[in-house]
């Protein structure tokens, strides 16, 4: 029998940019679940809140603060998704 504890990573061997990175990568929006997650404004924000992080973690405040902006702009809702370029809109 396989045991998954060795295949996770242990968290303290990896380093805080590391799990920041985790965290970015499963909380992104993949092209499969844009459809359903695009106006899905908590999704919306953690993927820009966790993309931010990694950004700070990197010493790169300039590219950190769109992106937190972008999530404030979700939370109090004075943004929205875009229509889907595929479907029409936009062509």
């Amino acid at each position: 029998m396989l045991n998954t504890t060795q295949l996770t990573p242990n968290l303290n061997e990896l380093s805080t940019t590391e799990l920041a990175q985790a965290l970015a990568q499963r909380l992104a929006i993949t092209e499969k679940d844009w459809h359903r997650l695009k106006a899905n404004r908590s999704a919306r924000a953690s993927e820009q809140i966790a993309a931010a992080l990694v950004f700070l973690l990197k010493d790169q405040p300039e590219e950190a603060l769109p992106r937190l902006q972008q999530a404030t702009g979700w939370l109090d809702k004075s943004i929205s998704a875009p229509p889907c370029p595929t479907h029409g809109h936009g062509k």
